[in-house]
């Protein structure tokens, strides 16, 4: 089966087509993983969360409505699977000091590969300090790469609203790697 559009997935999915549930999985486990994390923070708790919510995909098909996008209700269940382990968690706001390696572009240089290291590290330090709104905007605008109008879908909010929260957000985020700056 050949990279076919979510619509003909979901609807062979419908119909029970393990292929069509799998190719899914594919193509989705990986953005599912990488919001989850810079969300939560923890490698674990992302493999957790993409787990689960392909659990709620098949358990909640029925509630998909097609006329909107598929990538937008995963995205929202991931979010609120991701809020629900910070809450059943009693961290809301978790620090985590060790984050581990983000993965770096391929680069000839080893010290380019250490620096991007250590940039992606202070970048996932910072996004865990702030609130789980501001980490979910910054999150979809720049590591999901979503449109304003895709992250006012998974949002539930109008553009405007993902326009001026997404400024506030970086504002702050900012602020949180100043010390990242050379004068």
């Amino acid at each position: 089966m050949d990279r076919e559009p979510d619509e003909v997935l979901v609807e062979g999915l419908r119909r029970g087509d393990g292929a069509a549930f799998r190719q899914l999985v594919v193509k989705y486990q990986r953005p599912l993983y990488n919001a989850a994390y810079r969300v939560l923070g923890r490698e674990e708790d992302a493999r957790d969360i993409t787990q689960v919510v392909f659990l709620r995909i098949a358990e909640r098909l029925d509630g998909y409505d097609p006329r909107y996008k598929f990538f937008s209700w995963v995205y929202r269940i991931a979010l609120n699977e991701s809020l629900n382990l910070l809450r059943r968690a009693g961290r809301e706001e978790p620090l985590e000091e060790d984050a581990d390696e983000m993965a770096a572009p391929e680069r000839s240089e080893p010290e380019s590969q250490l620096a991007s290291a250590q940039v992606s590290q202070e970048v996932q330090r910072a996004l865990m300090q702030m609130r789980f709104a501001d980490r979910t905007v910054l999150t979809l605008r720049h590591f999901s790469e979503c449109s304003y109008e895709e992250m006012a879908e998974i949002l539930e909010v109008k553009v405007e609203t993902v326009k001026s929260r997404l400024f506030e957000a970086r504002g702050r985020l900012r602020s949180l790697l100043k010390h990242m700056v050379t004068a």
